[in-house]
Order: structure tokens, then sequence, then C-alpha cells
């Protein structure tokens, strides 16, 4: 009995060793795979940040350019095609059911259509920071000029450096000028005065 009882125990303490071993190795993966998901988020979250940055950047500059189909949506509504000429080769009969994909393909225009003239109609953000300079009677900060226009336009996304860039592409111009107040700078619509002298500016920077 002892002489069979002793390689059981060898055995016995060889799985636990192994199990204690695989059983390391997995919490060490599950840290690692958990720090790559965290990383992954926060990249994520910064590309889509940018992402932002990029849209009122785009709207700064008075782009109007409506995104890219993705190719997968492409791909997609080519699908149906190909699916019409097996069965029609198979059962002679012309298929019912893929002929709406069609219409639905084709219904998707004309709905894009009204989209994009309503995104052409809205003003572009220096023309909506020109205005609120207009009606101003005293300097603003960039952030404040930001939150302003956040209540005034609730369905738009103002970013305050980038409504910052586009004060400073506007006092650059010449239409607006620039103050400081310690380490403060505000802004302001330009005199009624200086208008000549701003057109007289315009006209040399586009020559």
């Amino acid at each position: 009995m002892p002489e069979t009882a002793t390689p059981a125990t060898e055995l016995t303490s060889h799985y636990i060793a192994q199990v204690t071993g695989d059983l390391e190795r997995n919490v060490k993966e599950q840290e690692r795979i958990t720090a790559e998901i965290a990383s992954l988020q926060e990249q994520l979250a910064a590309v889509q940040h940018d992402h932002t940055v990029l849209v009122n950047v785009q709207q700064a500059l008075g782009i109007t350019q409506a995104p890219a189909q993705p190719e997968a949506e492409a791909e997609s509504a080519a699908v149906p095609s190909p699916r019409q000429k097996t069965g029609a080769a198979r059962g002679g009969k012309k298929p019912h059911k893929p002929t709406a994909a069609p219409k639905k393909a084709a219904a998707r225009k004309p709905v894009a259509k009204p989209a994009d003239a309503a995104k052409a109609a809205q003003p572009t953000l220096v023309e909506l920071i020109r205005r609120h300079l207009l009606e101003l009677k005293e300097p603003r900060s960039a952030a404040e000029i930001s939150a302003a226009l956040g209540q005034a336009h609730p369905e738009r996304q103002f970013a305050d450096k980038v409504v910052r860039v586009t004060l400073e592409g506007l006092v650059a111009k010449s239409h607006a000028e620039r103050t400081k107040q310690g380490r403060s700078v505000f802004y302001t619509a330009p005199k009624p005065a200086d208008a000549s002298e701003t057109a007289a500016q315009a006209a040399e920077t586009e020559h």
C-alpha cells in the first residue's frame, strides 16, 4: 500500500502545481488584457475628441461638404443585384421580394439632398461669431462667446478651442478686435470708424 500511495501523492502534487501555475498565468493574462482595453478606450476617447474638434474646424472654415458614404454601406446596397440574376437563372421567374431593394436604395438620394441643403443653409461658425460680436456691448472671452453660441444654438457644438482659433482668424483679417487684461484675452467687433480701413486691408490681402 505505501508503494502505490507514493506515486499517487506525487501525481497529485504535480497537478496542483500545474493548476496553480495556470491560474497565475490566467490572472496575469486578464490583467494584461484589462490594461490593453483601458488603453484602447483612452485612445478611442482621444480620437473621438479629435473628430469633434476637426468637425468644428471644418464648420469654422465654412466647409459644408457631406461625409463620404462608408464602403460597407455601399457594398450592402449592391448585394441584391446578383441575387436577382441567380434567382432568375434557377427558376426562370422574376423574383418579387428583391425588387424592393433598388427602390429603397433609390429613395436614399432624395432624402439625402434635403439634409445636405439644410446643412448648407446653416450659417458657418465665422458668420455666427461675427453676428455675436456685433451684438456685444462689452468685450467677451472666447469661452464666454462659445457658451453664448451654445445657448443660442443648442443643436450645434462649439468647442472653446475652435472658437478661439476662429476669433484669432477674424482678428487677423481685421474683422474683430483683440484686447488683453492681464492674462485674459477679450474680443469685440471692429469699431465703425475703422470700417474703411478694414475694407482697404481686406482688398490688399486679396491682392
